[in-house]
């Protein structure tokens, strides 16, 4: 009877394991609290916006200033087609000249070619006309075939005496003959010389096929070509510049 009590007992029961209630768990210890790590975190932060604060400033930070569009030759003033405006970031270590004093800028001159795509700086120009060193500015007369037909101010070119009567050797021994003839017929006078600048055709020269140009020489070659200049025997070849 006791065993059959017992079975009948142990019918009655589940055959899935006992699982032990929520209040058997072992206690959890308390997190443990950093407030340098969290003062840290927040410093991060803050550091970040104020950069990135100060970056927006600075992209917002921009001045318009002047940039050259066309070449200015040495000793030419600015001309309102020689410029445009744009907009840089504000710089007080480099010298921009702003759109605003475009006029003033009209009133100085060129101390060297400046050529296009480039930000004027102050620096850049002088009152007057100033010469690079050693160089000197002469003037000359070319007819019709004399000179290329696309010449421009800041172009380099080759400049030849054309005179091929030989007057310069007229007189002269056989020895200064022959270094006369290379002056004064057909001789190259300069190698490289600079179009400094390019006179504005009138009617009359239009008609004529002359222009008139200021060539930019070493000083050593300035009476060679004024020489040739003045008996109108002065012609231009472009080449490339050096």
């Amino acid at each position: 009877m006791k065993i059959q009590e017992r079975t009948g007992a142990g019918a009655g029961r589940s055959a899935a394991p006992a699982h032990s209630s929520v209040g058997d768990r072992l206690p959890t210890p308390p997190r443990e609290r950093k407030p340098a790590l969290a003062a840290l975190a927040v410093l991060l932060i803050l550091v970040g916006a104020l950069g990135a604060t100060m970056l927006v400033l600075q992209a917002g930070d921009r001045i318009e200033v002047i940039k050259v569009t066309e070449d200015i030759p040495a000793g030419e003033p600015v001309k309102d087609s020689d410029v445009t405006s744009v907009m840089v970031a504000a710089d007080d270590s480099i010298n921009y000249v702003e759109w605003s004093k475009l006029d003033t800028l009209k009133t100085l001159k060129a101390k060297s070619t400046i050529y296009a795509d480039t930000v004027v700086m102050g620096q850049m120009f002088a009152e007057g006309e100033s010469l690079p060193a050693g160089k000197a500015a002469v003037g000359v007369a070319l007819k019709e075939g004399q000179y290329p037909s696309d010449i421009k101010a800041g172009d380099t070119v080759a400049v030849y005496n054309v005179d091929t009567s030989g007057s310069g050797s007229s007189g002269s021994s056989d020895s200064d003959s022959s270094t006369s003839t290379s002056t004064s017929s057909g001789g190259l006078l300069v190698e490289n010389a600079k179009v400094d600048t390019k006179a504005e055709k009138s009617d009359a020269t239009v008609s004529t096929g002359n222009l008139a140009l200021t060539l930019l020489v070493d000083q050593s070659d300035a009476a060679a070509v004024a020489k040739a200049a003045a008996a109108g025997a002065v012609a231009v070849v472009h080449v490339s510049g050096k």
